[in-house]
């Protein structure tokens, strides 16, 4: 199952599940119990700490959690902030793209630069979610990402100008690696 995010992100061929680490967690949650897939594939634009540029096209399947106050050892969690699709994944490593969610969007370069340094790439506000929901109902699932914007200053107008045509370099990607059997 193809699954969005919503609002001005929904593709035609992919079911929204809402904005954010909550709307998608409780939408997703519901969609598990009730008519659970046998895979989810969540497909979306990201923002960039600065590894990769506007319009590349990225896989995950290992999400993470962290806040600017997590950052700035202004605070702790006792929960696992980075979650995995794959059970021998090897996060420290890198062998894999990291994906960051927060209900925030990232306008700090410096924060960026804080996030690359624990090998973390990009930031997608639901991808936790959806990791955290797959790994609980014992779903498999992966991401494909679009970028659409660094993550600083200008993030939002960068966001907005390059919005439009990323989702269309991402249909044309999904049509093309012929995801939508």
């Amino acid at each position: 199952m193809i699954i969005c995010a919503g609002r001005n992100e929904t593709f035609d061929f992919a079911l929204p599940i809402g904005v954010g680490l909550i709307e998608s967690s409780i939408n997703l949650t519901r969609l598990a119990l009730f008519d659970k897939p046998d895979f989810l594939l969540f497909i979306g634009s990201a923002g960039s700490y600065g590894n990769y540029k506007p319009f590349d096209i990225v896989h995950s399947k290992v999400a993470s959690n962290i806040e600017l106050g997590f950052l700035n050892s202004d605070c702790y969690t006792p929960l696992d902030n980075v979650i995995s699709a794959e059970e021998s994944q090897d996060v420290s490593r890198g062998t894999n793209t990291i994906v960051n969610s927060s209900n925030y969007i990232t306008t700090s370069a410096a924060f960026s630069k804080k996030m690359l340094l624990l090998n973390i790439d990009l930031e997608n506000m639901e991808f936790f979610s959806v990791l955290s929901i797959a790994k609980e109902f014992e779903i498999p699932a992966a991401g494909i990402f679009v970028v659409t914007n660094y993550c600083n200053e200008n993030a939002h107008s960068d966001f907005l100008k390059n919005h439009e045509k990323a989702k269309n370099d991402l249909i044309k990607y999904i049509k093309e690696k012929d995801f939508l059997k």
